[in-house]
């Protein structure tokens, strides 16, 4: 199944879209979430292991690259593989935690065992929520 993720941060107006391609259809959130992060974590290692001969980058990879914000030539120094587990433990206790909300087709879901009824043409949000920082002494 095709679907396009919204990723999105409160306070910024930059929306992330992120093609991802699951194996089977989720039936609830926490077989998207699981599956979501299988897809990540495998994209992640892969890149880990990946060598790239390319010393130099084209002027138009520079533009592509200062529109994000830094230029690099893409190497990777830390080749550590992710935990596929640790990673799926993470998640489903960043999403109790409330670190950050779903939203399908403009509906929050709010509990991992909810049903879900997905398409290809559905909107998937996440919104990372953040929380204000500071003490009074």
């Amino acid at each position: 199944m095709e679907l396009t993720l919204q990723l999105k941060k409160l306070g910024k107006k930059k929306i992330k879209q992120v093609p991802i391609t699951l194996s089977k259809t989720p039936n609830n959130l926490e077989e998207l979430l699981i599956s979501c992060v299988k897809n990540q974590v495998d994209a992640f290692n892969k890149k880990r292991l990946e060598v790239n001969v390319v010393g130099f980058l084209s002027p138009s990879e520079i533009q592509e690259q200062a529109q994000s914000g830094k230029v690099d030539f893409g190497d990777i120094s830390n080749t550590d593989q992710a935990n596929l587990q640790q990673a799926i433990d993470n998640v489903l206790l960043a999403f109790k935690d409330g670190l950050f909300v779903v939203f399908v087709d403009d509906n929050e879901v709010t509990e991992l065992k909810e049903p879900l009824e997905l398409t290809s043409e559905s909107v998937i949000a996440f919104i990372r929520m953040t929380f204000l920082v500071g003490t009074y002494w």
